[in-house]
This record gives C-alpha cells, sequence and structure tokens, in this order.
C-alpha cells in the first residue's frame, strides 16, 4: 500500500531523490550506528547530532517533533535546500 498518493511519474522522481539521500555518507553513518545498537520494536533511535550518542527514544514520542507538531517544518527545519543541493549536482 501507498503511503503517498503520487503518480507514477512522481513516484519514480521520488524513488531516486530518496536513493540519493540514502546513500549520503551521513545516512550511511546512520544506519551502521542503528545497526551496531540494534533496533527495537517499541522505540526508535534518535540522532541529536554534533558527535552525540544516539538516544532511544519510545515511538509515541518520536512522532510530530516530540509533541510541537508538524506545522512549522519546511525545507530549510533540516536543512532540506542544502541537501537537495548536494543531491542533485
Amino acid at each position: 500500500m501507498r503511503k503517498q498518493k503520487l503518480s507514477p511519474e512522481a513516484a519514480k522522481a521520488k524513488a531516486v531523490r530518496d536513493k540519493k539521500i540514502a546513500m549520503t555518507p551521513a545516512r550511511k553513518a546512520k544506519k551502521a550506528e542503528n545497526q551496531r545498537i540494534g533496533q527495537r520494536s517499541d522505540s526508535d533511535l534518535h540522532h541529536p547530532g554534533n558527535g552525540k550518542k544516539p538516544v532511544r527514544v519510545a515511538i509515541s514520542k518520536n512522532r510530530g517533533n516530540f509533541g510541537n507538531g508538524t506545522k512549522n517544518e519546511g525545507p530549510n527545519m533540516y536543512g532540506m535546500s542544502l541537501l537537495n543541493k548536494k543531491i542533485n549536482k
């Protein structure tokens, strides 16, 4: 079942973008770290950045920006405009 209602062209373009992002060195490092720590079904691993260790967070608390909602999310919240420039080269 699809998570988003996208046209076939848009779905293919999104898959290409998602793959590029997943293959960046930062994402590969986070994935490797998650695999070393071990994932559990009752929690997610939150990567705070700045060289800090990942924190295990209950799934219910790791949704919607830890209770702050997603209203203020945008392309610059996670540095996405910079990331898009890097992957679209």
